[in-house]
């Protein structure tokens, strides 16, 4: 979900014929011009056209019309832009909704020298000497390609954006799209300064909009669909090109013995912290943990844990893996992941350069992704069309050396019991969502191991046979809870069912409680620990709400079904079923507040740092981790503070041990604009 969000500004556009007019927005004789220009593009995500875009440009005003829908939910709007002399927005206007139903409705207008805007993240106004860019919150993907046009119009040096930061674009590849008369000369640049990693966006030589790429996304001009999987292949190149440089950056390997000084160390058995002592990897094992150490010696490596803690690396056990997730999980602690839904050869690939150090990622176990077809079909993993084609990709999956399937929401759950079965003699567990017109009961009752996200069970308490979850209802439907009676023989018939049958469950309450619970203008619960450390762009995400609050009862209903979650996860957890920590928004810090919630269901802290380690090692029979023992693997993060009493402290990660590499998140954070949280530990490397 967050993804999608992320997403919106990277998946937008292709045009309606061949070459685009010659007249360009930002020139003073299209400026002078009465004649209207129409470009139209289409929305692609993982090759499937998902939606449009249409730009309508009458002299310096340009009227956008925006819209796609995936997996049942998408983000629509209409925008009106009017650009001075220097091709700069000087009045812009949004409205619209975002992916999940959030209504969009912002402002932008700079006069006399005032600049002064009003988001879904609040209000604001400066006074600007220069030409600044204002950095949209919720624009059409067209926004991606105004800006760097601007850079370059400029002269290419970073320029200054409001509300804050700098905007940069670096040119990365010269191309030549599509063949024959129709072939197009382009230029590829990085757009950076806006969030967490460069986005990609592609000029014809006249300047002109081509497209807006991303491993995932592709925004195509029109008769330049061919070029979709060479463009996502090239995004995903760069990618990976970024990240490899950053690897060889900050890895840290010792060929000597390291020892890890004065640490206390978090033991998941006993839930407590140990005295101070040090700890002795050779390669990436731990070969012992001795006293406290005075002094370094002359023939190992001296890492100085200045009383800090030791905890073993954590897991997020619901995650849709990519090499940017990949590197800042890992720098959160988080050395495992479950990936919950992938393409097969993009997740097996970043797998490779990890396993073969070349890029920095957590140990990834894989789910293999099956959907039925229909219009809410996810574009996403696999899609069958028939019984027999589910059937052969369990098979594939299994070959493949896929640890479980996931079933999604447009499967036909009437095949369910004959997928769990073959499932279940390959060795395969089975999780997943309650496919639409079903209930959890059914499930648990056709042979699932796991259920996946907790509204999938409780919307089976509340909704009739005939509504259909596979819309953004499954979010919005969510409000019934208020009347959900948690003593009433529906309840625990299902709980009941989940114990008898010893049903696993990922809840990903953190991705629950930034829906339910975020308003716009107000800094999200889910992020409030760690987001004034981050790009602006992702403190302004932060105050703006998911879905749409349309009144004070609309979000007293959302609050109160939010609270009855949290007591349905609690009823489950003195139940004595397994709760496994999944974020579905991408691990690292939210896995931090996932932890923090499970407090909230009754766990102590200790409780939830062993559940989302130890207990997620021993889970995925990773029975070499979870612990920081000898013998284990060196699997480990030191993080200042006492995690056993205040789990905000992980966010303070000094240094990430894993794979027999030593990383310093200080050292990494500043690639993606993330102020550091700590200082690296001295470390002493004997001559």
């Amino acid at each position: 979900m967050r993804l999608s969000l992320i997403g919106l500004l990277v998946v937008g556009l292709t045009a309606c014929s061949g070459e685009p007019p010659t007249t360009t927005s930002n020139t003073p004789q299209a400026q002078q011009s009465s004649v209207s220009t129409i470009r139209q593009y289409n929305v692609l995500f993982g090759g499937t056209d998902v939606g449009d875009m249409t730009i309508t440009q009458k002299g310096p005003v340009i009227d956008i019309n925006y819209g796609f829908s995936n997996n049942g939910r998408g983000a629509s709007s209409e925008e009106t832009l009017l650009l001075s002399e220097a091709g700069i927005p000087i009045s812009w206007s949004i409205k619209g909704k975002t992916t999940f139903g959030n209504a969009v409705n912002e402002t932008y207008e700079l006069k006399d020298g005032v600049a002064s805007w009003t988001a879904a993240a609040g209000a604001g106004e400066e006074s600007i000497a220069d030409d600044a860019i204002y950095i949209a919150q919720n624009p059409s993907p067209y926004a991606l390609y105004l800006y760097t046009k601007t850079v370059l119009e400029a002269g290419g040096e970073p320029y200054p954006a409001l509300p804050a930061g700098l905007v940069t674009v670096s040119e990365k590849r010269k191309l030549t799209l599509g063949s024959g008369e129709s072939a197009v000369n382009t230029t590829l640049y990085a757009l950076g300064g806006i969030n967490l990693n460069p986005s990609y966006v592609i000029l014809d030589d006249k300047q002109e909009f081509v497209a807006v790429v991303s491993p995932r996304f592709a925004v195509l001009r029109e008769g330049l669909e061919g070029e979709d999987k060479r463009l996502r292949e090239l995004a995903a190149t760069l990618n990976t090109e970024r990240y490899e440089d950053i690897a060889k950056d900050v890895t840290h390997q010792y060929e000597q013995t390291v020892r890890v000084n004065n640490v206390r160390i978090f033991d998941p058995k006993a839930l407590a912290l140990t005295a101070l002592s040090s700890v002795v990897i050779k390669g990436n094992v731990i070969t012992a943990i001795e006293p406290v150490q005075s002094q370094p010696a002359t023939d190992e490596v001296f890492i100085d844990g200045e009383g800090g803690t030791l905890v073993a690396g954590l897991y997020d056990m619901h995650g849709h893996v990519g090499d940017d997730r990949a590197i800042l999980n890992v720098m959160a602690g988080v050395t495992g992941m479950r990936d919950m839904g992938n393409e097969d050869d993009v997740l097996s690939a970043l797998i490779d350069k990890i396993d073969k150090g070349i890029l920095i990622g957590p140990k990834i176990t894989k789910s293999g992704f099956i959907e039925g077809v229909s219009d809410y079909s996810a574009a996403t993993g696999e899609l069958a069309p028939t019984k027999e084609d589910a059937l052969a990709l369990i098979r594939d999956y299994a070959e493949k050396g896929y640890w479980q399937i996931k079933i999604y929401n447009s499967m036909n759950g009437e095949w369910v019991p004959d997928m769990t079965k073959e499932a279940h003699r390959l060795g395969l567990r089975v999780a997943g969502h309650v496919p639409a017109f079903y209930r959890a009961d059914q499930m648990i009752e056709g042979g699932y191991d796991e259920l996946t996200h907790i509204n999938q069970i409780m919307l089976g308490w509340v909704l009739k046979p005939e509504e259909d979850t596979r819309t953004l209802f499954r979010i919005t439907g969510m409000k019934r809870f208020v009347d959900l009676d948690l003593s009433s023989d529906a309840v625990k018939h299902t709980l009941d069912l989940m114990v008898e049958n010893n049903i696993a469950h990922d809840p990903t309450m953190v991705i629950h409680e930034y829906a339910m619970t975020g308003r716009n203008g107000i800094t999200n619960k889910a992020v409030a620990n760690y987001v004034e450390h981050m790009p602006v762009s992702e403190q302004r995400s932060a105050k703006s709400a998911m879905l749409n609050v349309a009144d004070e009862a609309e979000d007293q209903a959302y609050l109160t079904a939010y609270q009855k979650i949290l007591d349905t996860l609690s009823l489950m957890h003195k139940r004595g079923i397994l709760l496994v920590p999944g974020t579905d928004m991408g691990g690292a810090f939210y896995l931090h507040r996932e932890l923090v919630l499970f407090e909230k269901i009754g766990m102590s802290a200790a409780e939830a740092l062993k559940r989302g380690s130890y207990d997620m090692a021993q889970y995925l029979g990773h029975t070499e981790r979870g612990a920081v023992e000898v013998g284990k693997e060196a699997d480990f993060f030191l993080v200042h503070g006492d995690p056993t009493a205040d789990l905000s402290v992980l966010k303070s990660m000094a240094m990430v041990v894993t794979q027999g590499k030593y990383y310093f998140p200080s050292e990494v954070y500043p690639e993606f604009g993330i102020k550091p949280f700590t200082e690296v530990p001295r470390v002493v490397v004997p001559d």
